[in-house]
């Protein structure tokens, strides 16, 4: 028998299969291989989705009093304002801990996180309660807005105080937070002084650290006890320690690696009620991806202008004339007033402007 040429041997493949089959079976491989890769997508996607709550409930209460609302202001400019919630042991209730606007250029090229003192001295509207009925209008703390009405009403609250239509907004607890701090690793902060938290048995003490999730919500929430034990000390220990997450998210490349970005999200996710607008995770992914492209330096860290209440001990009111300019520069998107906020440097250090 003739022996095979080099072409036959070639065509039949390295151990005797025609290429044709060896390119069949490669294809099929090929394609379970992708097939798997899908359904592992879809699972982590159920899984995350399955995961955030949607706020309705928040949702038809604006609807039921849309008439005292704000205006929709035209223009691609996004107000998301930002809830921490909190069950408060001794008053057996939750109240919103932490309020921020973050608000989101039309342009996309710059950003703001405006904070409100949980104690601020505000106008409170009569709300729709979860369980029926309207609370009473009255004159009392922001953060109590959320104990008479929840979400809606700490919304509703605060687009009577500024002015500003607020196009989505996001919940989450404290338990979340730890689980977020926990999922990258830990977050470095500088301590300044003692502090301690009993409820944790967690004691920082002075210097630059790496810190876990109870050890941060120690950090962000203490304030008897720690400098002059004001609400707006601990607004601003809040605002650095976000930068400085956010810092460490960006500079890991969390965003881009999927081991990575997944503990993250499922922290986020399973600690977070959404509006109908953000209640998925390609919803928060784009938020969090439009937010990560506007460098560091471009995003305004701010507190709405207060001081003592004289009327009101521990209690906070607005700088009136200031606050407006700052009410005014959000509703307008235009540059916030110089003297109101610091820029984040990319060291993570603060920079006035």
């Amino acid at each position: 028998m003739a022996k095979s040429s080099m072409a036959d041997r070639f065509a039949r493949g390295a151990k005797g299969l025609p290429v044709s089959r060896i390119l069949k079976i490669f294809a099929i491989a090929t394609a379970l291989i992708l097939l798997i890769a899908v359904a592992i997508s879809w699972l982590i996607y159920a899984q995350l989705d399955s995961n955030t709550r949607t706020d309705e409930a928040t949702q038809r209460a604006l609807d039921a009093d849309h008439g005292a609302r704000p205006t929709v202001v035209a223009g691609k400019a996004q107000n998301i304002l930002l809830l921490g919630t909190d069950s408060e042991a001794d008053w057996g209730s939750t109240r919103a801990d932490t309020t921020i606007l973050l608000h989101l250029a039309a342009n996309r090229r710059s950003a703001s996180m405006t904070s409100v003192p949980r104690d601020l001295m505000v106008d409170i509207p009569a709300c729709l309660r979860p369980e029926g009925g309207r609370s009473r209008a009255q004159h009392a703390q922001f953060n109590w807005a959320y104990q008479f009405g929840g979400a809606a009403c700490s919304i509703r609250t605060f687009e009577n105080l500024t002015g500003i239509r607020i196009d989505h907004h996001l919940v989450a607890d404290f338990s979340g937070f730890i689980k977020v701090v926990d999922a990258v690793g830990g977050v470095e902060v500088d301590v300044a002084e003692r502090v301690r938290q009993s409820q944790y048995g967690i004691t920082l003490q002075p210097g630059r650290q790496t810190v876990n999730g109870k050890e941060a919500l120690t950090f962000v929430r203490a304030r008897l006890g720690v400098s002059d034990g004001s609400d707006l000390q601990r607004v601003e220990r809040q605002k650095q320690f976000m930068h400085q997450l956010l810092s460490k998210i960006n500079s890991t490349g969390t965003l881009y690696n999927p081991t990575r970005l997944y503990p993250v999200l499922d922290a986020v996710t399973s600690s977070l009620v959404a509006d109908p607008g953000l209640d998925s995770p390609a919803e928060l992914y784009s938020l969090v991806n439009t937010a990560r492209m506007i460098p560091p330096n471009r995003v305004r860290a701010v507190t709405v202008p207060s001081v003592e209440d004289p009327d009101h001990w521990g209690r906070y009111v607005t700088v009136k004339k200031q606050a407006k300019a700052l009410f005014k520069a959000l509703r307008r998107d235009t540059a916030l007033p110089k003297h109101l906020y610091n820029a984040y440097r990319p060291d993570g250090r603060v920079a006035d402007e």
